[in-house]
Order: C-alpha cells, then sequence, then structure tokens
C-alpha cells in the first residue's frame, strides 16, 4: 500500500523510521528541533525523541559539522542538516578533509557513517551566495557518497540507506520541491545507493538528469512527444558513485543523449556523464552528447535573470533537436 506524501514528509518518515530502529542515530542542525526544521522536515522529532537525538545547533557550519564527524568515529550515526549546502561550505573542511579520509588515513580502522543534508542549487530570488549547486562539488571527493533526490518515495528509500550506510553521504534536497507530493509505500523498504531509474522509457533520445531538473526534462519529454518524437528520461538519483550503465543501456538504444544538469557546464555532472558515454558508447552515438546547464556565472537576484539562467524545457527540447538534427 502507497500513500501520497510531500517530500518533506517522507524525509522526515525515514529519519523517524531510522531513530526508532537505531539508538545510535540522531540529528542536529540549526533550527531542527525547537522550530521543527527550517523547512519543517524535522516537525515533530524534538517531541519524540527529546532534546540528546534531536539536537538544535549554533549557526556555525564548521563547528557542529566536526561534533558530527567525531561522533560518527566514535560509534554513533549522526544525521547533520545544513539549512542550504550554500552554507556548508563552511563545514568544508571536516567534510572533505576529515569526514571523507577517515577510513583511508586510518588503513580502515576508522569508519565515519554520517549522513550530511539539505537543499542544494537554486530556489528562486536568493541571488548568488544562496543558490548554488553543489553536486559536483561533492562528487569530485574520494570516499564521498553523493545523493541527489526528487521523488518523494527515492528519497525516503535513499535516505534510509544512507543512513545505514558505513560511508559519509551527502544527501542533496530542494527546497523548492519539500512541499512535491509522490505516492510512498507503507511498508518498509530501502532504494539502493548507486543505482538510476528510468522515469520514462523512449525511443529516439535519452534525457539524463537529476533533483529538480528530472522536472523539467519530464515536461520537455511530454512536449516532445507531441511532436512524435520519444524521449527516454533517467534519473540520477546517486551522483557518486555514478551508474553510468543503466545510462550506456539506454543511449544503445536511442543513440542520442541530452544531459540537463543545474551544475556550472566546467568540470560538472554532466561533463562527467559526457565522457562515460564517449569511453563506453562512442559507436552508438548518432550525434555529439549535448549538455543544458546553468549558465556559466554567478545567479543574480532579477526574475529576468533566474529566468535566463536556469535549465527549462524550451532549452531541452532545443537541445533535443540538434542531436537529432532537426533544430529549427
Amino acid at each position: 500500500m502507497s500513500r501520497e506524501l510531500t517530500l518533506r514528509d517522507a524525509l522526515n518518515e525515514a529519519m523517524s523510521e531510522e531513530m526508532r530502529r537505531d539508538e545510535n542515530v540522531f540529528l542536529m542542525g540549526e533550527e531542527v528541533a525547537e522550530y521543527n526544521g527550517a523547512y519543517k522536515v524535522s516537525k515533530g522529532m524534538l517531541k519524540e525523541f527529546g532534546p540528546k537525538r534531536v539536537i538544535d545547533t549554533p549557526i556555525a557550519e564548521l563547528g557542529f559539522a566536526g561534533i558530527g564527524v567525531g561522533a560518527a568515529i566514535n560509534g554513533l550515526r549522526p544525521i547533520v542538516e545544513f539549512m542550504t549546502w550554500n552554507f556548508a561550505v563552511l563545514a568544508f573542511d571536516q567534510i572533505v578533509n576529515n569526514a571523507a579520509k577517515t577510513l583511508s588515513q586510518s588503513a580502515g580502522e576508522f569508519k565515519c557513517p554520517i549522513v550530511f543534508r539539505g537543499p542544494s542549487g537554486s530556489a528562486g530570488q536568493l541571488a548568488q551566495q544562496h543558490s548554488q549547486m553543489f553536486e559536483s562539488w561533492m562528487a569530485n571527493v574520494p570516499g564521498l557518497k553523493v545523493i541527489s533526490i526528487v521523488d518523494p518515495k527515492d528519497a525516503k528509500g535513499l535516505l534510509k540507506s544512507a543512513i545505514r550506510d558505513e560511508d559519509p553521504v551527502c544527501f542533496m534536497e530542494s527546497e523548492q520541491l519539500y512541499g512535491y507530493k509522490g505516492l510512498v509505500p507503507e511498508e518498509e523498504y530501502l532504494t539502493p545507493i548507486g543505482k538510476a531509474i528510468v522515469r520514462r522509457e523512449g525511443s529516439d533520445v535519452t534525457i539524463v538528469s537529476f533533483n529538480k531538473m528530472m522536472l523539467v526534462a519530464e515536461k520537455a519529454a511530454e512536449e516532445l512527444a507531441k511532436e512524435g518524437i520519444s524521449a527516454e528520461v533517467i534519473d540520477l538519483r546517486t551522483i557518486r558513485p555514478l551508474d553510468h550503465k543503466t545510462i550506456v543501456d539506454s543511449v544503445k538504444k536511442t543513440n542520442r543523449l541530452v544531459v540537463v544538469d543545474e551544475c556550472w557546464p566546467f568540470a560538472g555532472v554532466s561533463a562527467e556523464i559526457a565522457y562515460e558515454i564517449q569511453k563506453y558508447a562512442f559507436d552508438y552515438l548518432d550525434a555529439p552528447v549535448t549538455r543544458v546547464n546553468s549558465a556559466d556565472t554567478s545567479l543574480s537576484y532579477a526574475p529576468t535573470f533566474v529566468e535566463e539562467y536556469l535549465p527549462n524545457p524550451a532549452k531541452v527540447i532545443a537541445a533535443v533537436k540538434e542531436v537529432m538534427y532537426s533544430r529549427v
């Protein structure tokens, strides 16, 4: 049986279920307790689990990320919520130099099972310092797993898997999607880390995306279908480890690939996918891999700039027609 849940409620269920299952799991971050979370993801958790397991922190990302890393090394399983990954830049020293490297630099003696989670990417008119996409940043670091979700069902299953994982996991959400609804099973389930999913079957072109750009990709596929173009749409779900096999298998069928990625284009997720496809599916390509990224600049405040900056269905449709040599 499934019921409709918002993304925030699916995340809440995942954390609550894992905290009931394992007393070593706890949540910490800015406003997660008394305020029920900046986006109400942790609503009701303080009341159920108490202040020793749902912990309000100061506005000091480097400090509380470090506390989380230390707790993880010593046998606990922290969930560290950042109000936004834009603020987590201050904590990168702990995430990159400690969490990601603990297993390696201890020769396997110490693990660091920790989840860093919060919204990544743009959220409207929030200007340059609050609109960055951090999936490609984190995925560049050996030792980290990176998950980026849009679907509430996947969000719950992947967050539960991340909490149980023995490695540090960066879990990317979207501020604009916390109210996004989807069907979520009532029964216990886990979603495997490192496995993409085909959201829409198609035969003419493959469109790959993740996080809220999935909605852009799916809208473009719907419009393309009206013109007789059949697009296969793949949701990566996990950025690292990257499931290139699912993409390769699709490209072998469609012979064309468009990647829709909110990250900046230089050294981004889409660039890595383009490399993987030319390595493993070069002979199947009937056109160069095409990318639809955010503009290679910081995002300004004005709504006209926001619209121009981000990928949208029209840009994706134009890219698809380009790889099909039917651009008008």
